[in-house]
């Protein structure tokens, strides 16, 4: 990796993870839950820019630089496993399985089917 793609993915990740951050708090004042739905509107919406990004970089409308600084900075940064499993075992802790449940199967099926959309999207344009 150069210097200049070290730099532009760390740019993306510097605008992806405070993005993630501030859209978590203005879904999670605005829905009173005990399911992560901050995390999993980001997942989802996260996803669904990948694959728009990936059929862009398929469709040769998308450049290598622009490929990492978007898709692996920004939606690296912006996009959150670690906290989707923490919330999850969370849930699974305190006896709510079947949020537990709902949680990974609505941000899999969801995840998966706004990637395929976004990917057809891109490779559309």
């Amino acid at each position: 990796m150069t210097l200049s793609l070290f730099l532009v993915v760390g740019a993306g990740g510097l605008l992806g993870a405070p993005s993630r951050y501030l859209l978590d708090r203005a879904i999670s004042r605005r829905i009173e839950s005990d399911l992560p739905w901050g995390t999993c509107v980001i997942n989802i919406t996260g996803s669904f820019l990948l694959g728009l990004l990936t059929g862009l970089t398929l469709a040769d409308h998308l450049s290598p630089t622009g490929k990492a600084l978007l898709g692996t900075g920004f939606c690296g940064a912006y996009t959150t496993f670690s906290t989707f499993t923490f919330e999850t075992i969370r849930l699974l802790e305190d006896g709510r399985f079947l949020e537990a449940t709902g949680n990974v199967a609505l941000s899999v099926a969801i995840g998966l089917a706004t990637a395929a959309f976004g990917l057809a999207i891109g490779l559309a344009l």
